[in-house]
């Protein structure tokens, strides 16, 4: 279990997934000493060595090597996996353009946090599956899924959260609500991107 942070040290853990969130990328030592108003690179390591020894980032030899592992909050420890925005087809899945932020989840969700990303949902089709519009998804990447699974896929240059139907002729996937239709997943455009694990909801009014 991690440690206690100091008010300096979570102001320093702070920038870093700021930064990681702004960027798609981490801060090299002197970027987040920039970002910190510290001129000593010295300063910032003292630093980066207390959040290491307390559990909260792993670095290794290169300058952009800073991996957040867990954050601290009322509910216990977090992780941080990638927000995706608009998803280009083309694109690796994870590629800097896809990612638009990075969002906290319960660490007992992130076994193997590498192979996690989040979507945020937008519209009512799995509302009878209490997903709901706003609600954030999280997705384990995998290209294939068991009948019955509800997963994530790109259809197009847009993800979508569906049910899968494996058993069907072609596969397809099915909406939770009965306005909208089946899609087939045999369309040339079409690619399961992964199976959904969890949901965060956010309750804010705006």
């Amino acid at each position: 279990m991690s440690k206690e942070l100091t008010a300096r040290q979570r102001e320093v853990l702070d920038a870093i997934i700021d930064y990681q969130a702004r960027k798609g990328y981490m801060p090299s030592i002197r970027e987040l000493g920039k970002a910190l108003g510290i001129s000593s690179l010295r300063g910032v390591t003292i630093h980066l060595d207390a959040l290491e020894r307390k559990g909260y980032i792993e670095r290794e030899s290169t300058s952009r090597s800073i991996k957040v592992l867990e954050g601290s909050s009322d509910s216990g420890p977090q992780v941080f996996v990638p927000l995706l925005g608009s998803i280009a087809a083309g694109l690796p899945l994870l590629a800097v353009e896809n990612v638009e932020s990075y969002v906290p989840i319960p660490a007992e969700i992130a076994r193997n946090g590498k192979d996690l990303f989040a979507l945020r949902v937008r519209g009512d089709s799995m509302i009878d599956d209490a997903i709901l519009h706003g609600d954030t998804i999280i997705v384990r990447s995998q290209p294939s899924a068991d009948h019955g699974d509800i997963v994530a896929a790109l259809i197009g240059d847009e993800a979508t959260v569906k049910r899968l139907d494996s058993v069907s002729r072609p596969a397809r996937l099915l909406p939770a609500n009965p306005s909208y239709l089946p899609i087939d997943l045999d369309r040339e455009d079409a690619r399961i991107l992964g199976k959904v694990v969890g949901l965060l909801r956010s309750y804010g009014t705006g």
